[in-house]
């Protein structure tokens, strides 16, 4: 059994298996799987598990180099948003010292995210049931 990191070990396949620029989706409960895209999904009931507790896991274990979300999320769900601001937006951050990770952030119209989730090597599904949390998360390398 694993001592650290991820333990599903559909997700920890999924991220070994990453290049660079290849990316994953953690979606909420609500969004569609576009056919032929591997499905983990990690729902057990609303709301849990919730979408930062998901993008908590990953950016802990993955390379992300850039977050994708849909243009919506800022009018529908300031509370998402703010949290991928703190976590990814590096030097955009009044307080740096709270990111985790610097990525770049890049917004679309929900319909072009929708669309780009055909090219995941994964969508995530958890359980949070608030509108658009879902983001796209690239992969970067991780040369020292």
């Amino acid at each position: 059994m694993k001592k650290h990191g991820i333990l599903n070990s559909h997700i920890s396949r999924i991220l070994s298996d990453l290049g660079h620029t290849d990316y994953i989706v953690v979606a909420d409960a609500g969004l569609p799987v576009p056919e032929g895209v591997t499905k983990i999904d990690l729902a057990l009931k609303l709301g849990v598990p919730s979408f930062q507790d998901v993008v908590d896991v990953i950016a802990a274990d993955m390379v992300i180099e850039k977050v994708m979300l849909a243009e919506e999320i800022k009018q529908e769900n300031e509370q998402a948003l703010q949290y991928i601001m703190r976590t990814f937006a590096g030097e955009q951050l009044e307080q740096p010292q709270l990111n985790k990770q610097a990525a770049v952030i890049e917004f679309c119209p929900h319909e072009q995210f929708k669309e780009l989730t055909r090219y995941a090597k994964a969508v995530i599904r958890t359980g949070e049931a608030k509108p658009f949390a879902n983001c796209i998360l690239q992969a970067g390398v991780h040369f020292g």
